[in-house]
């Protein structure tokens, strides 16, 4: 496509989608195996602004599993498909990797842009360090909603895990293994390294105080080093997630950090563990709209009102 979003696949390491009007590579996603100790898995990084800024962070020297954006399990049956060390209740961070896992690449199923909408549609498995086959998921990543005039674009990343063991799999966190406020798991965002001290906002609430709440929609805005400005990142759950659990679902509650770093995760087990039958599957819908400048909470509420699912 020559007046349309661009993909260009680099088979065995990536796929990165450009915006034709400014030339700016907007994300790339990586499927590449990376080192052991960080529980390989597929992410996506640099993702950019429209105005060229990156928003993500890459192997930071305080964790170097942090990678861009990528779907994570911090602890799931007492496997680590996180990465680095791992928290134990009482003696804290340990070097284990007899429990650190990977998610693993098969194929896409699709790989495709129609000059608005670019889908990258694929399956991997997830193992822990044995080996054996624990999940196969289906991903589907789509980068859409492009607007030079606003100065935003839109990732939409739908998830599918189904259980293939023939026991439970039990997603959950540090926190349901006893530490406090560190209750990441699932879709997590790393951001760069100046958007430490960032805004955080959510529909009724702003700052630190909405570690472990609930809500539709939580933004994270940052300064660019570098360069002058701000972006704004908007973390969103699709109606079907039912991130409250009023509908029977397992409640998500927002993982939102600003110091010592910047990180969002709507988190799978921040409290309490989920548990997935043998056989089932958990699925899982996000929105990630990518803003150049800083965005008020009113701002955020119109763009999501005016852009439903």
């Amino acid at each position: 496509m020559t007046n349309g979003l661009r993909i260009v696949h680099a088979h065995g390491d990536r796929i990165t989608v450009t915006e034709p009007t400014t030339g700016v590579e907007l994300l790339s996603y990586v499927y590449r195996p990376e080192a052991a100790w960080e529980a390989p898995k597929p992410y996506v990084h640099p993702i950019r602004t429209l105005a060229g800024d990156v928003v993500t962070d890459y192997r930071p020297n305080d964790h170097r599993w942090h990678k861009g954006l990528s779907l994570t399990a911090s602890h799931l049956s007492g496997a680590n498909l996180w990465g680095g060390n791992t928290y134990v209740h009482g003696e804290g961070y340990l070097e284990l990797p007899e429990r650190v896992g990977s998610m693993a690449h098969v194929t896409f199923d699709e790989v495709a842009s129609d000059g608005d909408r670019v889908v990258i549609a694929e399956r991997l498995t997830w193992h822990p360090y044995s080996g054996e086959l624990w999940a196969e998921e289906q991903r589907r990543v789509e980068i859409h909603d492009v607007d030079p005039a606003v100065g935003s674009w839109a990732l939409t990343w739908t998830t599918a895990v189904t259980n293939r063991r023939d026991e439970p799999l039990r997603f959950g966190s540090p926190t349901t293994a006893g530490r406090e406020t560190a209750g990441y798991t699932g879709l997590f965002w790393r951001g760069p390294r100046a958007f430490r001290d960032g805004r955080v906002i959510g529909p009724e609430g702003e700052g630190q105080e909405l570690m472990g709440s609930q809500s539709p929609w939580l933004a994270l805005c940052g300064e660019h080093d570098g360069t002058d400005g701000h972006a704004t990142l908007v973390f969103a759950h699709a109606p079907e997630n039912d991130h409250a659990g009023t509908q029977g679902a397992h409640p998500a509650h927002w993982f939102v950090r600003n110091d010592p770093f910047a990180g969002v995760a709507p988190s799978w087990s921040f409290y309490d563990e989920l548990e997935l039958a043998p056989g089932d599957t958990l699925t899982r819908r996000y929105r990630i709209v990518v803003a150049d400048g800083a965005w008020e909470r009113e701002e955020i509420a119109k763009y999501l009102e005016a852009h439903p699912w």
